[in-house]
């Protein structure tokens, strides 16, 4: 099956290869004839190709010496006949060579034949790398479109007590043998209710893995409501990377987050969540919004963001049932792409003006990828990547806490459940029917197993609305990568 992918951008024109994940920047005569190629090879009517395959139409083109007599009335040059009186013959003639030493170079048309031998097996490691501490199962905001529940994840409002978070710490050591380097996330609710034990954690986690010979890194993500300056020098010296809850515009976040007693929190947070970023300087942090059916118009915010100080962003769709005001639609998708299209070009603008920043979804790498195996496994969820609760229970990420479904354990046990275990590390792209056939599987690597259950139940079948808004978000971070290798 062909698997490539061609898009246009901002006047450039561009093709990936499902089959290596390459990634090709082409002129437009390449880009047209690739077009043809790829028509013709994937025409399942053979007299509508005029008898031609893709090997007929590869194998001419090495053929040819330049001369016309006898190929002029052939099938062949009737195919290409009108790629030759636009662009002219000499300019498709080496259209055709680049997109030769491509195929030669195993770069277009790869056949993924050597992907076959890892369908059904189970690619993900037994080791751990890092944990998600969700500290609280409380908050100070009552975020209308919260996945958590406002903080409670469908349970009760507590706090994770410091001998949970020191197990969890040991627990973490114990299970990552052969790493030199683990992470832990605190997470909530709102972490900083129970700042106590935060602190008293990473601690113990600091000494531990240095008694263990390992370097071990902690992240948190707060709304900000309880940032002082005392707090903020805390973080900033101990975190090596930071998430700030924030969704844009004043009117947009204050329609969805909300304090407890429903009042307006923007010009609470703001201050300080600007203090936080300028303390971060060149150190790890980000912005992280979400979008909804109230500002599908998300580029503004991410614009709002970056002229308040903010240098590193990310906005994301909500997550959510059909039936709330707030979900987005397949019909809003144009809508959407459209955001996409004007922040990369507004992307590029700033950073061609040296006012650059960094906006997540378009931190791509074109020259260097990840490992085969980490293209196709993603996030790590419920193997190398767990959540715990305040009372100990493990699920696979923090996303599927409260799915009792999904629950792996508790902590003070230390087993795990090896049946979920076996689920996440055999569901990766080549066991997913829509991923094994797309272009963009090893950019993706399947998408996030939680929005799967949640749009389909199956953590096998991918949420096709997600599907289609991070394809969109791929062509464009190619494009904005392009044009800012040529500043």
């Amino acid at each position: 099956m062909i698997n490539i992918h061609r898009f246009r951008q901002g006047g450039l024109f561009f093709a990936v290869d499902g089959g290596s994940a390459s990634i090709h920047q082409l002129d437009e005569a390449a880009y047209q004839l690739l077009g043809l190629w790829v028509g013709l090879a994937e025409s399942s009517d053979k007299a509508s190709a005029r008898l031609l395959t893709l090997p007929d139409l590869i194998a001419g083109w090495r053929s040819w010496d330049g001369s016309r007599d006898k190929v002029v009335a052939s099938p062949w040059w009737q195919a290409h006949e009108q790629l030759f009186a636009t662009y002219g013959i000499d300019t498709v003639r080496e259209a055709s060579e680049e997109l030769l030493e491509l195929i030669d170079m195993g770069l277009l048309f790869q056949d993924d034949a050597y992907l076959d031998d890892l369908v059904g097996k189970e690619l993900r490691p037994h080791t751990l790398k890092a944990l998600c501490l969700n500290v609280s199962h409380d908050c100070n905001l009552r975020c209308r479109y919260c996945f958590a529940g406002t903080g409670a994840f469908g349970g009760e409002r507590l706090n994770m007590p410091t001998a949970t978070a020191v197990q969890a710490i040991d627990f973490l050591l114990e299970n990552s043998a052969g790493r030199e380097r683990v992470e832990v996330d605190f997470f909530g609710g709102e972490p900083l209710l129970n700042l106590s034990v935060v602190k008293e954690t990473v601690n113990y986690g600091e000494k531990q893995a240095a008694a263990q010979g390992k370097d071990i890194r902690f992240t948190l993500t707060t709304n900000g409501l309880l940032l002082n300056e005392e707090t903020a020098a805390y973080l900033n010296d101990k975190m090596f990377n930071l998430v700030l809850s924030l969704d844009g515009r004043p009117a947009v976040n204050d329609r969805m987050r909300v304090a407890i007693n429903g009042d307006s929190v923007y010009e609470t947070i703001m201050p300080g969540l600007q203090q936080m970023a300028e303390l971060r300087q060149d150190k790890q942090y980000y912005v992280r919004g979400t979008y909804t059916a109230f500002n599908k118009d998300f580029f503004h915010d991410v614009r709002h963001l970056v002229e308040a100080g903010f240098d590193r962003v990310s906005v994301e769709p909500v997550v959510a049932e059909a039936h709330r005001p707030y979900a987005l639609h397949y019909e809003d998708i144009p809508e959407l792409f459209d955001q996409y299209e004007q922040l990369a070009e507004y992307y590029c603008q700033m950073h061609e003006a040296n006012k650059g920043f960094e906006f997540y979804h378009f931190n791509l790498s074109l020259l260097q990828g990840q490992c085969l195996s980490k293209r196709l496994t993603g996030c790590g969820a419920g193997t190398e990547y767990l959540a715990i609760t305040p009372n100990g229970d493990i699920y696979p990420c923090h996303q599927f806490v409260g799915r009792e479904e999904y629950k792996m354990g508790n902590i003070m046990g230390g087993s795990l459940n090896e049946e979920v275990q076996r689920v996440f590390r055999s569901s990766h792209v080549l066991n997913k029917s829509e991923c094994r056939q797309c272009w963009a599987r090893f950019f993706c690597s399947g998408g996030c197993h939680a929005n799967a259950v949640s749009a389909n139940g199956d953590i096998r079948q991918p949420d096709p609305f997600s599907c289609q808004l991070l394809k969109k978000r791929l062509e464009c971070s190619i494009y904005v990568q392009a044009r800012l290798m040529d500043i």
